[in-house]
């Protein structure tokens, strides 16, 4: 279920909206525009090209497009810092997104692709006059919204901000905001194209232009550090000069991306042709089938505004403010999407089609092989987070402006979110299953006692403890709210496809538990004897990182073979059986 930051303009909150039969969009980065990992129905991949092709161009342009949209964290991190300017920049670029994916990122995957799929086979001209209807209505709703948006520009700095609206502060993310805030449009033409292109079984474009974006905001970050050097600074020190170099690149890297997509519409052979005759869309239904999207999109926003004041209220106290938060929440969903969107991935079209079988036996037992398959890949990285969570913020975010006091602030905040990542995952899992069924009623009704939950506790967290904890906080309120969701889901799914095997995966997870506290604390040891403290060096944390991780995942896959981890034993033997040709 939802709880972090906003997804980007290619996805939903939190990593995954999937649509029940359409292409899952998923965001590698939760603020910055990164790379879409399309999956389009087996059906058309299999009609209008190779899979086989079509998954190595994915593969290889996710795996391109998560480098550089990490780089892009980097270097806007060094340019910015991780004190108010960052949060001022990270908050007003939240803004877009969030009207974006009101207006328009739940429905797009949960029905309008399925739809744009289905009129694809069913409509004489293969779907051509509906998606240019589609298109033209998008790009006037798009248009005003992104006008509203940036006339509201103030107001919703107060939303999203801590409450103040005349502090050099909140002007700051005003001021970003008006630049950034027609990324509405842009974000929102650019997704669509997408849909349209992977209906289509062209998968390369939509793929690979979200890395024009990126390679577009790291040269205006690059160009910032030339002009203005890379310092910290207060939200008064910011002159025009530098918000429209930092505001207007980050849009006009939105606006290549989109940009980039409109040669693969030609080359698929549709043709963009204005037509206002908007009724043929079936408004009325496309509206039932998308209400319950909005109500789960709708009690996201709740949750992420207050995250966002209270990340804001801390980061004005010199703590872990929303720059911090969304870096480390990026490195959460860079694991999560290379290992369980992955196992997800394979394990949907399965589910999906055991459910349109009735075998629900079959999709139980898929989404139980999937449980232990996710926790048991997934928990040797959680441990190197909260074990090597000083090493890595050392490494990889301390250049430039973001300094020592940032990097120690990210580590603490690294340790918190390493809890959520497990339960993250499994809480994902569960909502495809339902996606499978497929339901997104019930996905919608969960979310709103799992964000109130999460609301609650980081409230109350914020309020208990000092502000330098209030991004550990956040962290924490999200993997409780994340594995209340994971236990919600599995009890309302039991009904509807019988025993998932919660013996299984119970003993399953006792050995992982027992696995990863063992290389936890072999891992702790190592990293104690190694040279430097809790601000090490560049060198030392380097030798820390790569030593400690080498240490912890030989002692977790020693132990998991120990203890029989079915899922890691079948990685060692298939590895083993390849090796031996």
């Amino acid at each position: 279920m939802s709880g972090g930051l906003y997804r980007s303009a290619n996805a939903m909150p939190d990593g995954a909206m999937p649509p029940p039969d359409g292409a899952t969009f998923i965001s590698a980065d939760p603020l910055n525009q990164p790379a879409m990992e399309s999956t389009a129905p087996p059906q058309e991949q299999l009609a209008e090209g190779s899979a086989a092709a079509n998954s190595a161009v994915m593969a290889i342009g996710s795996l391109v497009s998560r480098g550089t949209g990490f780089l892009r964290n980097l270097v806007i991190a060094a340019a910015l810092g991780g004190a108010l300017v960052g949060d001022a920049y990270t908050t007003a670029q939240i803004l877009p997104g969030m009207v974006y994916e009101f207006l328009l990122g739940g429905v797009l995957t949960s029905v309008l692709i399925p739809v744009l799929v289905r009129r694809r086979k069913v409509d004489a001209d293969g779907g051509q006059a509906y998606a240019q209807r589609l298109l033209t209505l998008a790009v006037l709703a798009l248009g005003a919204a992104a006008i509203l948006a940036v006339i509201l520009a103030s107001p919703l700095t107060w939303l999203y901000g801590s409450g103040e609206s005349t502090d050099g502060y909140s002007r700051l993310v005003t001021g970003l905001s008006y630049l950034m805030l027609p990324m509405i449009f842009f974000s929102g033409l650019s997704a669509l194209i997408s849909a349209v292109l992977n209906t289509r079984g062209h998968f390369a474009a939509p793929m690979w232009a979200p890395i024009l974006n990126n390679v577009v905001v790291i040269a205006t970050a690059g160009l910032y550090i030339a002009i203005f050097g890379a310092r910290i600074i207060q939200p008064e020190d910011m002159t025009t000069g530098r918000i429209v170099l930092i505001g207007g690149g980050t849009l006009l890297g939105v606006a290549v991306q989109a940009t980039g997509l409109l040669p693969a519409l030609r080359k698929v052979g549709f043709r963009w042709k204005l037509r206002f005759d908007f009724r043929a869309l079936g408004l009325r239904e496309l509206g039932r089938l998308g209400a319950w999207m909005i109500c789960y999109v709708a009690v996201s926003q709740v949750g992420l505004i207050v995250l966002f004041n209270l990340l804001n209220r801390a980061g004005k106290e010199n703590a872990a403010g929303p720059l911090i938060y969304n870096n480390v929440f990026l490195l959460l969903m860079t694991a999560h999407g290379i290992i369980a969107v992955s196992i997800i991935t394979a394990l949907m079209p399965r589910m999906s089609a055991a459910a349109a079988d009735g075998r629900f036996a079959d999709l139980a037992a898929d989404l139980s092989r999937g449980t232990r398959t996710v926790t048991a890949v997934l928990a040797p990285i959680a441990v190197c987070y909260a074990v090597l969570a000083t090493p890595i913020a050392f490494t990889l975010f301390r250049f430039g402006a973001f300094n020592e006091d940032n990097a120690t602030a990210t580590s603490v905040v690294l340790l918190a979110a390493a809890l959520a990542l497990v339960p993250f995952a499994i809480s994902q899992l569960f909502t495809f299953a339902f996606y499978a069924l497929p339901d997104t009623r019930t996905p919608a009704l969960i979310n709103i006692p799992v964000v109130a939950l999460r609301i609650g506790v980081q409230i109350v967290l914020f309020v208990a403890f000092s502000a330098s904890f209030a991004g550990a906080g956040m962290m924490i309120g999200n993997a409780i709210s994340y594995l209340a969701a994971a236990v919600g889901s599995a009890w309302l799914l039991r009904p509807r496809v019988g025993r998932i095997g919660l013996g299984e995966i119970t003993r399953t997870l006792g050995r992982v538990l027992v696995a990863a506290l063992g290389a936890a604390l072999v891992g702790l040891l190592v990293v104690k004897l190694l040279p430097g403290d809790s601000t090490p060096t560049r060198l030392e944390a380097i030798v820390q990182l790569l030593v400690g991780g080498a240490v912890i995942g030989v002692t977790y896959l020693g132990l998991a073979m120990a203890l029989r981890i079915g899922e890691i034993t079948e990685v060692v033997g298939m590895v083993r059986r390849r090796l031996g040709r």
